[in-house]
């Protein structure tokens, strides 16, 4: 089973999430995304051709579905572009998120650098596993 990516961003960095995938589009096609609800309604306004599951927004405990998506093996990536600035009430949501892929060994990116040498790394692995 492929594991799904999980794509995240507080409302300022949405733009840059949606222009940093459409980028690598190429890259994602045929892979199955995962988002909050107000990150995924965004990306299917943005990216017309990529499909991604719902879970509710983050407020909402999207996150908490998240981590229990983490947990059960689900999420093999997580790209969660976060707006530094802020600090929310379910902050503790967005804590437990990160600690569970702390403890999953599941690679996590928090801005578009670490988000490119992450999937540069996926690259990389899916070519030795071809050959």
């Amino acid at each position: 089973m492929e594991k799904k990516i999980c794509v995240i961003a507080h409302d300022k960095m949405k733009p840059t999430l949606v222009s940093f995938l459409k980028e690598r589009q190429d890259w994602l096609w045929g892979r199955k995304l995962v988002a909050t609800g107000l990150t995924a309604n965004f990306m299917e306004h943005e990216l017309l051709s990529v499909q991604v599951e719902h879970v509710h927004p983050g407020r909402e405990g999207g996150f908490r579905e998240l981590t229990e998506k983490v947990n059960s093996g689900e999420i093999g990536l997580v790209l969660f572009f976060r707006d530094p600035e802020i600090s929310q009430d379910y902050e503790a949501d967005i804590v437990s998120l990160v600690k569970a892929c702390i403890k999953q060994n599941i690679p996590l990116a928090s801005n578009p650098a670490s988000a490119e040498l992450l999937i540069i790394g996926m690259i990389r692995m899916e070519a030795s596993v071809r050959k």
